[in-house]
C-alpha cells in the first residue's frame, strides 16, 4: 500500500510539473533562438558543415522542433537556398547539419544564418518563429594562395552522365579569359568581376587519368587548370551464380561490367553475405569468389553480392539448395585400351564428389568432327566402356563429360582423347580397266586401277599384285609387284586370250582380287558413233541393252581434248543398267568428248558396242579452213579444204558457207542468196549443208572480172569469222 502511495505522488508531481511548463509557453513564449551557430568548410566533397544548440530549453524533455536554414552567396541579401530541418532536441546539444554545393566553394563567399520553432504535439497550436540567427560567413577563398588565376573544384569525382559546375577565380580581374574542355573552349556565366562559372551537362568518360579543364588569360600566358574524374557508372552485377565441384566450396561467379577504377578511385569491390548464417566475405576478384561450404550440413544458401565504389552500390541476390549446384570437375585419364580394327575400349577416372555419389557420364565417339556415337554411363570412381562397329585404320576422338546423378546442374568439362584403330585387310576388290592397242605389232595392254577408298583401303596401300594368266597355255602366268600409289602398269602379250587379277594390300593382307580377260585380237571398231548432248550436269550417255550373257557394262572416256594426252576415265555399271550420267570438273565448253560403251561377258570379256561423241557447250567456230583454188577459167574456179579436221572443232560441223563478192552490178546467181556483211558490203552466199563434203565448184562467172571468196563452216550456234576473203581474177575466155 505504501508503494503505490509513492507511485501516485511521483505521477501528480510529473503531470503538475508539464502543465506548469505548458502554462509558461502559452503565456510567455520561450526565446528559442539558435545560437552558437559554427560553420566549416570541407573543399573534398564541396560541403558547408553547421553546428548549433538550442541554450533555452529549461526543462530536460525531448522537443521536436523545426530550424529553416537560409544560405545566401556572394552578399548576405543574394538568398540561394532556403531549407526546413526538422528533428528532436535536447537542452545544450549539439545539433549538425551538412549543405552540398554545386558551385565549388572556393569561387564565392556564402553566408549562412537559421531560426527555429517547436513543432512538437505536445505543444498547442500556433507554433512561431524565433529570431534570426547572426549571419555566418564561409569563405574558402581565404585558403587560396597568391597565384592570380585559379579553376576549381580540385580533384572532382563524378560518375559519367552527371552535370557538373566547374568555376575560376581571377586576381587580375581581367574579362579576357578563355576557358577549355579537352581544348574545346567552353563557355558559362560571370558572377561577379573576379568569377565565372561554367555548367558541364552530361559528362562522359574519356581516360582513366581524368578529363582535362584549364582557363587562361588570352594575353599574357597565364594558365590554371584541374583534372575532373569521370567514373563510369557502376552497374548491377549479371549473371550472378554459384556452384560447387565438391560440395565443401562454392564458387560464385558474375559478370561485373564496366570497371569503374581511376587514377584517383580505385575499381569497385565486391562482398559476399550469406544471411542465413550471417557471415560475408570481400572479395579478391572482380568476378568471382569462393566460399567455404558450412560443416554444420546447411543445404540451403542465400547470398548477397554487393558491389560498391565510391559513389554508389548495387547489390543482387540468389536463393539455391546446395546439392542443386554441384558442377563436377573435369573427368581425368580418359585412355583407349584393346584397340583393335573395329571396336576399343575407352576407360577414365572421375573426382569423387562425397558420400559415395554417382556421376552419370556422357561418352561421344567423333570421326571428321562429327559426333557418331553417344552413350550414358553411371559410374562412381572409374568409367570404361566399350566402342564397337568401328572402321579400320580411322582416326577417333573420344571424348566424356559428367554430371552429378542426385540432381542435374551442369555437365563438366569435356576431356578429349584421338585414337586411331588398327588396319584391316582392304574390304573391295580394285575397280580395273584396260586399254589394248598394237605396238611394233604386238598387242598391248594399257592397265588401269582407280585406288580404292578410305573406307574399303581399310589402311594404308603398300602395293598391288598383277597376276598375267594365259588362258590358252594354263601352265603360264605371270606375278608383277606394282608399289602404291601406281595405278597403271602395260603389258605386253602375244595373240593368246589372258585372265588377269589385281589386288590391293596394305600391311594386313590383299583385296579380293579384280578379273578381267583380254584377248590379243584387235577391237572391233566398225561401230557406227552417235552423239550426245552436254548439259550442266555433265553429258547423259544412253544404250541399247544387250540380250544374253553381260554382266555389266563399263563407259570409257578421255576427260582432256582429243589433242593431248589421254587422261583415260571410265565408270563401272550393273548389268540392267542402260544409261548413267558422266560428269566431270574437267569438261570445258567448245571441247569434243568421245565415249565407248562396253558391254562386259560372264567371262570377263570386254566388247565395244557403241560411240558416243558431244560437247558440254557447243561454240562457233573460231578459224576457216585453209582453202586451195583450181581450174581457173573465164567463167568458174573450183575450191576445196580436204584437210580441214572437223573432229577438233569447238562444235559439229553442220556444213560450210561459200562466200562471193561479184563485181559492180552483177547479181547473184539462182544458186547463191544475196546477204549483207557486217560492213555492209552486198555478197552472196551459197550454203553446203553436207559437212562431209570439201569443194566446190564457183561458176556463172563473167571473163576478165575481179572476185572475192570466202569459205566458213558452221555449227548449231554461229559460224566462223568473215575477216579474210581471197582475191581471183578470171581470164579473157579467149586465152
Amino acid at each position: 500500500m505504501a508503494v503505490f502511495a509513492v507511485f501516485q505522488t511521483t505521477f501528480l508531481l510529473a503531470l503538475l510539473s508539464l502543465r506548469t511548463y505548458e502554462s509558461e509557453v502559452l503565456s510567455e513564449p520561450l526565446p528559442l533562438t539558435p545560437e552558437s551557430l559554427k560553420v566549416s568548410v570541407n573543399s573534398t566533397c564541396q560541403c558547408l558543415h553547421l553546428q548549433w544548440t538550442v541554450h533555452s530549453l529549461a526543462y530536460h524533455q525531448e522537443l521536436k522542433m523545426v530550424f529553416q536554414i537560409q544560405i545566401s552567396r556572394f552578399k548576405t541579401s543574394n538568398v540561394i537556398w532556403v531549407e526546413n530541418y526538422s528533428t528532436t532536441v535536447k537542452r545544450n546539444q549539439v545539433l549538425h547539419w551538412s549543405w552540398e554545393s554545386e558551385l565549388p566553394l572556393e569561387c564565392a563567399a556564402h553566408f549562412i544564418r537559421m531560426r527555429s520553432m517547436v513543432d512538437d504535439a505536445r505543444i498547442p497550436k500556433p507554433g512561431f518563429w524565433s529570431n534570426w540567427s547572426s549571419w555566418e560567413e564561409a569563405d574558402a577563398q581565404n585558403m587560396l594562395g597568391h597565384d592570380p588565376l585559379f579553376v576549381f573544384p580540385k580533384d572532382k569525382l563524378v560518375e559519367e552522365g552527371s552535370n557538373v559546375t566547374i568555376c575560376y577565380v581571377s586576381r587580375i580581374h581581367q574579362d579576357n579569359i578563355s576557358c577549355y574542355l579537352e581544348g574545346v573552349q567552353i563557355y558559362g556565366e560571370q558572377l561577379d568581376r573576379s568569377v565565372s562559372a561554367f555548367e558541364l551537362k552530361n559528362v562522359s568518360f574519356i581516360r582513366e587519368k581524368g578529363t582535362n579543364v584549364f582557363c587562361k588569360v588570352d594575353q599574357g600566358g597565364v594558365l590554371g587548370g584541374i583534372v575532373l574524374f569521370v567514373s563510369k557508372v557502376l552497374e548491377e552485377p549479371k549473371d550472378f551464380s554459384c556452384e560447387t565441384q565438391d560440395l565443401k566450396t562454392l564458387t560464385c561467379t558474375w559478370d561485373p561490367g564496366s570497371d569503374t577504377g581511376l587514377t584517383k578511385q580505385p575499381s569497385q569491390s565486391y562482398t559476399l553475405f550469406e544471411s542465413f548464417s550471417g557471415k560475408k566475405t570481400l572479395c579478391k576478384h572482380r568476378n568471382w569468389c569462393d566460399w567455404q561450404v558450412a560443416q554444420d550440413s546447411q543445404e540451403t544458401y542465400n547470398f548477397t553480392l554487393l558491389a560498391e565504389n565510391y559513389l554508389r552500390k548495387r547489390s543482387v541476390s540468389i536463393l539455391f539448395n546446395l546439392t542443386q549446384r554441384v558442377h563436377p570437375m573435369t573427368p581425368y585419364n580418359l585412355l583407349p585400351k584393346n584397340v583393335g580394327a573395329t571396336e576399343a575400349t575407352m576407360t577414365w577416372k572421375v573426382h569423387s564428389i562425397g558420400n559415395n555419389s554417382t556421376l552419370l557420364c556422357q561418352l561421344e565417339l567423333l570421326a571428321e568432327g562429327k559426333v557418331i556415337q553417344q552413350s550414358n554411363v553411371s559410374i562412381k570412381v572409374n568409367g570404361e566402356y566399350l566402342l564397337s562397329e568401328l572402321e579400320p585404320d580411322t582416326e577417333y576422338v573420344a571424348r566424356v563429360r559428367c554430371a552429378y546423378t542426385n540432381h542435374f546442374w551442369k555437365w563438366s568439362e569435356l576431356i578429349s582423347q584421338k585414337f586411331n584403330t588398327a588396319e584391316a585387310a582392304p574390304s573391295e576388290a580394285p575397280d580395273v580397266w584396260r586399254n589394248l592397242k598394237m605396238v611394233s605389232g604386238h598387242p598391248t595392254v594399257s592397265l588401269f586401277w582407280k585406288p580404292l577408298s578410305k573406307v574399303h583401303a581399310n589402311g594404308k596401300i603398300l602395293f598391288y599384285n598383277v597376276i598375267v594368266e594365259n588362258l590358252d597355255k594354263p601352265s603360264r602366268f605371270e606375278v608383277l609387284s606394282i608399289p602404291a600409289p601406281a595405278s597403271s602398269t602395260e603389258l605386253t602379250l602375244d595373240q593368246c586370250s589372258y585372265q588377269i587379277h589385281v589386288t590391293a594390300h596394305n600391311s594386313v593382307g590383299p583385296s579380293p582380287a579384280s578379273v578381267i580377260v583380254v584377248s590379243g585380237d584387235p577391237e572391233n571398231e566398225e561401230v557406227e558413233q552417235g552423239r550426245v548432248n552436254g548439259t550442266e550436269d555433265g553429258f547423259s550417255v544412253s544404250w541399247k541393252p544387250q540380250s544374253g550373257d553381260a554382266t555389266g557394262y563399263v563407259v570409257e572416256w578421255c576427260d582432256g581434248p582429243q589433242d593431248l594426252p589421254c587422261v583415260l576415265q571410265w565408270k563401272n555399271l550393273g548389268p540392267n543398267t542402260t544409261s548413267t550420267v558422266i560428269s566431270s570438273g574437267d569438261f570445258r565448253p567448245g571441247v569434243r568428248y568421245n565415249f565407248r560403251i562396253y558391254g562386259i561377258s560372264t567371262k570377263r570379256m570386254a566388247h565395244l558396242l557403241e560411240k558416243k561423241a558431244g560437247y558440254l557447250e557447243e561454240l562457233a567456230p573460231s578459224d576457216n579452213p585453209q582453202v586451195v583454188m583450181s581450174r581457173l577459167t573465164s567463167h568458174s574456179f573450183t575450191l576445196s579444204w580436204k584437210d580441214y579436221p572437223t573432229e577438233s572443232q569447238p562444235g559439229f560441223i553442220q556444213g560450210y558457207h561459200v562466200y562471193l563478192k561479184p563485181k559492180a552490178g552483177e547479181q547473184c546467181h539462182p544458186a547463191f542468196e544475196k546477204t549483207v556483211l557486217p560492213e555492209d558490203s552486198v555478197c552472196c552466199k551459197y550454203t553446203i549443208d553436207n559437212p562431209e563434203q570439201k569443194t566446190f565448184v564457183v561458176e556463172n562467172l563473167q571473163p576478165e572480172s575481179v572476185y572475192e571468196f570466202i569459205v566458213t563452216p558452221y555449227t548449231s550456234v554461229g559460224e566462223g569469222p568473215l575477216d579474210a576473203f581471197t582475191k581471183v581474177t578470171t581470164p579473157d575466155e579467149y586465152c
